[in-house]
């Protein structure tokens, strides 16, 4: 298919509103070949929900890349800090299934529950810090959300289920930002390089928490995956420094995200602000229309394993395929009048966490983290509003969220 249509995700315009260019693309071409990425984009729900519920046709495993893509790639890994490292997100059954029942053993949903209390404390404490007294009126003021709250917040409790100290959390805001720089598929040299220096000490640091375990177990993740085991077998040293580097990177960036996205959502819409306000017991509803309104993942990648048809379209083996969820979450042929925020609309159908295999493993935290700060942030102030510095958008390709945002509030 060839049409006129163009994807640039370079222009300044895309990260300040991806869903015109998504919009575009699923009204002309649906699953589109975007030369300057060298990989397909697919904007359908249909579309993206197939690729991502049938891992053996389309890989997490970057291996299955070909062409100038698997030279790329393979020359990343020979040059990798932990070259044979292998964690969830990279990996298919049979691998994936023995590494996620590792690892979900050591992350449950009980565990997370009983983070509740802490978190409230957490987000409690942090708001106290934040808020500025107005010294006109004397009540309230502005702040930046994302620094005050947003970033250090999913930090602190990711920190605490590791066994690691909260107090590193800007060190560890430096080092996740530098990673997550990696799913941009065009990176500079600058970055692979800031890149490479943020795993080399995270794997350093990380090697020295490991050590401490061995000698020493504690109630904490580091230790419950050194300790954790699968009919007799246990992950590797460099699977568990992976897994700890993927757990703080994953656990703080996409939280961080969703709470800017979904407060920035929020003030657009001030009479589901008002409505959540009203009554605090419909936030869960508030946290999955954020989730699928402004999705803090945008795209998933994937791998084709053989040529197959997507759409009309012939994809390639070993061709890269961008499972877009953002767009898919404003699909209008699976979500009515998608570009409202519509707080009746019942959560559970986006793609944000993705499905299958792959489901988030994070998701119960993140939803439980998005709780606590918006009944927090809406039980606090009886008013909330952009502040003078306005929204300033971060992210990557497949990461959105603010990179500050300042808020004006008041009791």
């Amino acid at each position: 298919m060839t049409t006129s249509v163009v994807f640039n995700p370079f222009v300044p315009s895309f990260k300040k509103n991806p869903y015109l260019q998504y919009g575009r693309l699923r009204a002309s071409e649906p699953v589109h070949f975007s030369g300057a990425l060298q990989a397909w984009i697919l904007t359908r729900y249909e579309d993206c929900l197939a690729v991502i519920r049938d891992h053996e046709t389309f890989s997490s495993d970057s291996r299955n890349a070909g062409g100038p893509i698997a030279d790329a790639i393979a020359r990343q890994r020979q040059q990798s800090v932990l070259p044979t490292a292998e964690t969830i997100l990279g990996l298919d059954p049979p691998r994936h299934t023995v590494l996620r029942a590792l690892v979900s053993r050591a992350f449950t949903p009980r565990r997370v529950q009983e983070l509740r209390p802490h978190i409230e404390d957490i987000a409690r404490t942090l708001l106290d810090e934040a808020t500025p007294t107005d010294s006109t009126s004397g009540r309230g003021g502005e702040f930046d959300l994302m620094e005050a709250l947003a970033q250090p917040l999913p930090v602190i409790v990711i920190a605490e289920l590791l066994g690691i100290s909260p107090d590193d959390r800007l060190q560890f805001k430096e080092w996740s930002n530098a990673i997550a720089e990696t799913t941009n598929l065009i990176q500079s040299e600058e970055m692979q390089a800031r890149t490479r220096r943020a795993v080399e000490d995270l794997v350093a640091y990380f090697g020295r928490e490991v050590d401490a375990r061995e000698a020493s177990p504690r109630d904490d993740l580091i230790t419950a995956l050194v300790q954790a085991e699968e009919d007799g077998r246990r992950l590797r040293r460099e699977d568990v420094l992976a897994f700890c580097i993927l757990l703080l990177v994953a656990g703080n960036e996409t939280t961080t995200n969703l709470i800017g996205n979904g407060l920035a959502a929020l003030l657009d819409h001030p009479e589901a602000m008002a409505a959540l306000r009203e009554d605090p017991e419909r936030i869960p509803d508030g946290v999955e229309e954020m989730l699928r309104y402004d999705s803090p993942v945008q795209g998933l990648a994937r791998f084709a394993t053989r040529d197959v048809q997507v759409g009309g379209a012939r994809i390639g083996q070993g061709e890269i395929v961008l499972a877009m969820v953002g767009a898919a979450n404003r699909d209008p042929e699976a979500f009515a009048d998608p570009e409202a925020f519509d707080l009746e609309r019942g959560g559970g159908r986006h793609l944000s966490f993705g499905q299958s295999i792959h489901y988030c493993l994070g998701a119960p935290l993140a939803r439980l983290e998005a709780d606590v700060v918006f009944r927090a942030l809406l039980g606090r102030y009886g008013s909330i509003e952009a502040g003078a510095g306005g929204i300033e958008r971060g992210g990557t390709l497949l990461l959105r969220g603010p990179e500050s945002f300042a808020v004006r509030v008041s009791s």
